[in-house]
């Protein structure tokens, strides 16, 4: 899945993996913040979501590790990366 065109689309959910803390610093507008640590235990509501997931977090280590999670489990997700790269890719289709 191609992450640019994903959200040049407006497709799928923007999840947000850091800790509530670091989410609260700054984040992308209509992402949603699941730490990693509670990622197992809110798999009923991460399946509810719209596909495909957008992970994110600091630098794309975290988000990395959810992926492999995630899709071992049969949930359609991809590594963003870092918060700020998707943030920035989100806001290029707002000045189109």
């Amino acid at each position: 899945m191609n992450i640019e065109q994903l959200i040049a689309d407006n497709e799928g959910t923007i999840v947000d993996v850091r800790t509530a803390g670091e989410f609260m610093g700054g984040n992308v507008a209509g992402s949603i913040n699941i730490p990693l640590n509670e990622v197992p235990y809110r798999m009923e509501e991460l399946k509810n979501l719209e596909f495909p997931l957008i992970l994110c977090c600091a630098s794309g280590n975290r988000s990395g590790q959810v992926e492999n999670y995630l899709s071992a489990n049969g949930v359609s997700c991809v590594n963003g990366g870092s918060w700020m790269t998707v943030n920035y890719l989100k806001s290029l289709n707002f000045q189109l």
